[in-house]
Order: structure tokens, then sequence, then C-alpha cells
């Protein structure tokens, strides 16, 4: 867990120093931040999606995906966890719940997170954790300089969920296989599309409905693939 408990503190100390600029910074800079770095989300989004050599898998995984976390209404529930916290944490921030969920998904997505966690509970190699660890920590200063508190609690997820991947790295070893790992990347790299499309006020999709997909592609990319 020693990787999975730098890139929490990452997270958090990146969340502090992003609030107390933001505290001092105009909202004109604010806004121009938060534009940036969605333009630079959908630009790492693309470059993950662009991994794949399945596109018609990736894009039904995506579908499946999608359908399910409707069924399921995960983006309901994930928002209501951070009103829940924001209730807790007695915060009034009309971006709070923005900043948990875009957050959370930002750091929690990629084949970093995947990868890295797995090698850190199978191999004992917190390599890959510590250089996410390290993105991390500025993702987090620009975002919560913009979005507020809500991207500290971001770290909550981020212990879970990698956390849950550490745990389980000594029987996940599977996932981390090439093509495997590519086409998860490419699902993961649309979701974080999605994200930076949010960000840009473009188009605010529901984001945690597409999470299935990242599970959903692994049957298909070995019955497929």
């Amino acid at each position: 867990m020693q990787g999975t408990l730098v890139n929490v503190l990452a997270v958090v100390a990146g969340s502090l120093i992003g609030m107390f600029a933001g505290d001092k910074m105009p909202d004109r800079y604010k806004s121009i931040v938060l534009a940036t770095l969605g333009l630079g989300t959908i630009l790492i989004g693309l470059k993950l999606a662009l991994l794949t050599q399945h596109l018609s898998l990736v894009l039904a995984a995506l579908l499946l995906g999608a359908i399910t976390g409707t069924a399921l209404n995960l983006d309901g529930r994930l928002n209501r966890l951070a009103q829940w916290l924001s209730s807790l944490a007695n915060q009034e921030s009309p971006t709070f719940v923005t900043g948990f969920v875009s957050a959370s998904l930002l750091f929690c997505v990629g084949p970093m997170t995947i990868v890295g966690s797995i090698q850190d509970g199978s191999i004992g190699d917190h390599t890959l954790l510590y250089t996410k660890s390290l993105l991390d920590f500025f993702a987090a200063t620009a975002l919560a300089s913009s979005l507020g508190i809500g991207v500290l609690f971001s770290a909550i997820t981020v212990l879970i969920m990698q956390g849950g991947l550490t745990l389980g790295g000594r029987y996940l070893g599977a996932l981390t296989e090439g093509v495997l790992i590519d086409e998860m990347s490419a699902v993961g790299g649309l979701m974080i599309v999605a994200i930076g499309l949010h960000l840009l006020d473009i188009r605010k999709l529901p984001l945690a409905n597409l999470l299935p997909g990242l599970v959903i592609i692994v049957p298909l990319v070995l019955l497929f693939a």
C-alpha cells in the first residue's frame, strides 16, 4: 500500500495548495486555469484512446457500460455520496460535487492506476504509482484552485480504488497484459475525454455511468481479441 498512500498524500497536498491559491486568485484566473486543465485532460484522454487496436470492442464496452451504469444509477449514487460528504464537512460550495466527481474519476480511470496498483500489490514495485503521484499532485493543485475542497475529498476515492487493486494485485496480474491494458486504457481514455468536456462546460455527461465499461472490456478482449 506504500505507493497508494504516497498518492493519497500527493492529492491531499496538491488540493490544499490549490485551495490556498484559489482563495487569493481572481475568478477570471480560476476560469482560465480550469479551461486549460480541461484542454489538457482531453489531450491525455485522446492519447490513451488512440492506443486501441480493437475500436469496435472499445465502443461496445463503453455502450454496454453506459447502459449498465445507467441501470445502476452510478452517477446519481456518486453525486449523492459527494453531497453527503459536503454536508458532513459542512461545506456549501457549489463546486464541491463537480470537484469531487471530476477529480475522483480523473485520478482513478487511467492505466497508471490499474497497472501501478497491481505492480505495487503483486511485486512491491511502487515506481509507477510514485510517477502518478507527482502528476496527480499538479492536477489536484490546478483543480482545487478552481473547484475547491471537493477535490481534496477525492483522496478517499483514490485510497479505496487503488487500495483495493493493490490488495488484489497478486490475483489481477493478467490485467497488465499488453493488448488488454491497451484496450482498457482506450476505454479509460474516452472517459477522460468526457471529463475534459465536463471541465470545459461543453457537455456534462453522467461520467460515473460509464465506469462499468472498464470491467466489460476485459471479457470482450479475452473472447474476441
